[in-house]
């Protein structure tokens, strides 16, 4: 990966950057994509943000050896610390779990009083993300789920407003697999929860071996949840 081609599921992300936006990468470790964004004319500038100091420098050499200081400046800080209200009209945050990305929109909040285009990308756990977006007021307008190298992705795409506008009276459901992946049941989205399920089933039989204990067998409950609604999903 460099900042001529970037992995498939950077590209994707890249691909919902508004044209001629300024942008903030968090956590942008080598700074891959906002130094693609930049040469391909996508983004007018963007902003590296790193909290890791091996990444950070990875991400100063990247930008200095592509010529692009000028256009992209690497940020040390934790979070949408890096910005200031209003400096950027399109954030993106990719390759964390879901709670951390949420995480990160909760402690900067008062950053995105702009109200910023999100383009979010969790390795894990997107219906925290889901969740938060819809208890402060961002529309999820997008969704996207793709296959690579055998690890499965989700990538939202939110833009401040009725945060209710594409979910329907099936909301528990639609937090968990998205109102826009469960429409369209890809393959990858029907590969992610088959393997999903699987482990939830394996979960759920040990844990019928195990003691019972009023949290567990709450916890049991929710289990069986979820499964029952992947798959009347899965299986409509």
């Amino acid at each position: 990966m460099n900042i001529q081609q970037l992995s498939k599921r950077l590209e994707t992300v890249v691909s919902y950057i508004p044209e001629h936006s300024k942008i903030a990468d968090i956590g942008s470790d080598h700074a891959y994509l906002p130094c693609y964004a930049v040469n391909k004319g996508i983004a007018s500038s963007a902003i590296a943000g790193e909290v890791v100091e091996g990444p950070f420098l990875s991400a100063k050499k990247q930008v200095e050896d592509a010529e692009l200081t000028r256009e992209v400046e690497v940020r040390f800080g934790n979070g949408l610390e890096v910005i200031a209200p209003g400096e950027v009209d399109c954030i993106t945050i990719a390759g964390m779990g879901g709670a951390l990305i949420a995480s990160i929109l909760e402690a900067g909040k008062t950053k995105l009083t702009n109200h910023p285009r999100l383009i979010l990308q969790p390795n894990i756990s997107a219906i925290s993300i889901r969740s938060w977006l819809m208890d402060n007021d961002w529309d999820l307008i997008g969704e996207e789920i793709l296959e690579e190298d055998d690890k499965i992705y989700e990538i939202l795409v939110a833009e401040k407003g009725n945060p209710k506008l594409h979910y329907s009276e099936e909301l528990e459901k639609e937090l968990l697999l998205g109102p826009f992946l469960m429409k369209e049941r890809k393959a990858p989205f029907i590969k992610k929860w088959n393997r999903e399920l699987k482990q939830w089933k394996n979960i759920l039989g040990n844990m019928e071996k195990a003691e019972k204990t009023g949290a567990l067998e709450e916890r049991k409950r929710e289990l069986i949840e979820k499964i029952k609604m992947v798959e009347e999903v899965l299986n409509p």
